[in-house]
C-alpha cells in the first residue's frame, strides 16, 4: 500500500432517485469506484432549522458497508438533523479495490464529501466509526484548504490514536486478518472484506498527528469506556493533541454497533448546534 496526494476526485455513474434516495458510483482520485447513497433530511423531523444546507457523511468501520444494519441505523438517526451520505470504503460492500485499512480510504471519503457539495450542500460534516474515525481525522487535516473536499465539522467515534496497536485481543486478531494470507482469506469470505496484501509504504500520518492540523474546524471525539479494541488512553491522547471536545461514554463498547439511538441523537444535535461556526 502506498499513499498518494489526496486532492482530486471524480464523480461518475449516478443512477436513479427513488423517493428521495439517490444511489451513485463515485470515483476516488486513484480511480477506485466507490458506492454511495444520499438520503435527504426528514422534513417532518423536530429539528428543521438550519438543516437545509447541511449534510452528514458517514464513514463506517472496518468490515462495514453502506448496507450494513448499524450503518443504516446511524443514517436514519442522523436524517433527523441533516441530509446524509453513506458510502462503502474500498474493498467493502459494492465498492471496488481492496482495503488499505485506513490509508487510501481518505481518497474515498474525499470523493463522498465532494459529491455532497456537488449535490448542493454548503456545509458538510463527517462522522467516522473506528477505522472510519481515523479516516475522518486524517481527511480533515489533509483537506481543510480544499473548497470542494474540506469538512466543516468532524466526529470521530471509537477511533484509534496510533497505528499498529496490539494491546487487546480483538486488535491482535485484526492484525492477523490483515497481515497473514490465511487471515485475508477469512476477511474476504468470512467478513466480506477484500484486503490489500501490501504493507503501508510510506506509513500514513497517524490520527493523533492529524488532530492538531484540524483546527479551527470543530472536532468531537466519542469513545466508550468498555471499548474492547481501543482503551480510553486512545481518545484521551487524541483530545490532548489539539482543540476538541471529548465524550467518554459509560458502558459503551465499540463503534457503530455500540452507538445507541440516544448517542446518535446527541451527535446529530452537536452537529446541528454545538459545532456550527462561521466557515472559512
Amino acid at each position: 500500500m502506498s499513499s498518494e496526494p489526496e486532492g482530486a476526485f471524480h464523480i461518475a455513474d449516478v443512477s436513479s432517485i427513488t423517493r428521495g434516495l439517490l444511489r451513485a458510483t463515485l470515483r476516488a482520485s486513484d480511480g477506485v469506484p466507490i458506492e454511495a447513497v444520499h438520503e435527504p433530511h426528514m422534513r417532518h423531523a423536530v429539528h428543521t432549522d438550519s438543516v437545509a444546507d447541511t449534510v452528514i457523511v458517514v464513514a463506517h468501520g472496518f468490515t462495514g458497508s453502506v448496507d450494513r444494519p448499524a450503518v443504516r441505523r446511524a443514517a436514519r438517526a442522523f436524517r433527523r438533523y441533516a441530509g446524509v451520505v453513506t458510502f462503502s470504503f474500498r474493498g467493502h460492500g459494492g465498492s471496488g479495490g481492496r482495503s488499505t485499512v485506513g490509508d487510501r480510504e481518505v481518497l474515498d471519503l474525499a470523493a463522498a464529501v465532494a459529491w455532497a457539495r456537488e449535490l448542493g450542500y454548503a456545509r458538510v460534516a463527517t462522522v467516522g466509526f473506528s477505522m472510519g474515525g481515523s479516516v475522518v481525522l486524517r481527511h480533515a487535516a489533509l483537506h481543510k484548504d480544499s473548497a470542494r473536499t474540506r469538512t466543516d465539522a468532524v466526529v470521530a467515534v471509537s477511533a484509534p490514536a496510533r497505528w499498529y496497536y496490539r494491546g487487546t485481543a480483538p486488535m491482535r486478531r485484526l492484525h492477523w486478518v490483515v497481515t497473514r494470507p490465511a487471515g485475508r482469506l477469512v476477511g474476504r469470505y468470512g467478513l466480506r472484506t477484500r484486503i490489500h496484501d501490501r504493507a503501508w509504504d510510506p506509513v500514513p500520518m497517524s490520527p493523533v498527528e492529524a488532530v492538531p492540523l484540524i483546527a479551527p474546524v470543530p472536532l468531537l471525539i466519542v469513545h466508550g469506556d468498555r471499548d474492547p479494541y481501543f482503551p480510553v488512553d486512545h481518545p484521551r491522547m487524541l483530545a490532548g493533541a489539539g482543540p476538541s471536545e471529548l465524550w467518554l461514554e459509560r458502558g459503551m463498547g465499540h463503534a457503530e454497533n455500540a452507538a445507541d439511538d440516544a448517542l446518535l441523537a446527541r451527535i446529530g444535535d452537536w452537529l446541528r448546534t454545538g459545532s456550527r461556526r462561521d466557515g472559512p
